[in-house]
């Protein structure tokens, strides 16, 4: 439990931030525009890539025990430093920017999920690296659980941003709720930080 905890937090902590793949998916769900197929995409490949991070990444740094330390003391490193980012930004005046073009047809719709999903560095660093390493903290199969945490928080995330996309983007233009949310990924990033390291 601890594990998957854990591991729905760093999720859910990394993917809520402002990105093009979140504008995207909250786009196409304010217009109705195969919404539900775009988070299935977006959904799909996070578990895919968070997954491939766990077993590949995370086994091969727990099978060394130099790597498994740097792994452990680089992801917290990068926790509290994401978890400071957020902090800051949680003193701007920002705000959920939608574009107004949408495209109506299905295989263009979704070969732009595809192109912000696969074609986004970020995605790579989130899910691959970063949530790949930090499973190697976890011993044996916490180390699956952690990820199946992580893939939750996606697909959570996900679909939540378009079934209620409109009310969203109607509460996300509102700067202050960036700040707020901001700040609760602070803490979050920041107590996973604190656990890896003790």
């Amino acid at each position: 439990m601890t594990a998957f905890v854990s591991g729905f937090s760093t999720g859910a902590g990394l993917i809520v931030a402002i990105g093009a793949q979140n504008a995207f998916v909250l786009t196409q769900s304010v217009k109705r525009n195969h919404h539900f197929k775009v988070a299935l995409v977006c959904a799909i490949f996070d578990v895919l890539f968070i997954m491939t991070g766990v077993a590949g990444v995370g086994t091969f740094v727990a099978s060394n025990p130099t790597l498994m330390k740097i792994a452990t003391w680089g992801g917290a490193a990068f926790l509290f430093w994401y978890g400071f980012l957020s902090l800051r930004s949680a003193f701007s005046a920002r705000r959920m920017e939608l574009n107004e073009k949408t495209d109506s047809s299905v295989k263009k719709t979704l070969l732009a999920t595809l192109a912000v999903t696969v074609l986004n560095p970020h995605v790579y660093l989130d899910t691959v690296l970063l949530v790949g390493s930090i499973s190697a903290g976890f011993i044996g199969s916490g180390r699956y659980v952690f990820g199946l945490g992580a893939s939750t928080a996606s697909i959570v995330w996900f679909f939540a941003l378009v079934l209620f996309g409109s009310a969203l983007a109607r509460v996300f233009a509102r700067p202050i709720v960036w700040r707020i949310l901001d700040g609760l990924v602070c803490c979050t990033m920041w107590g996973v930080a604190t656990s890896l390291i003790i």
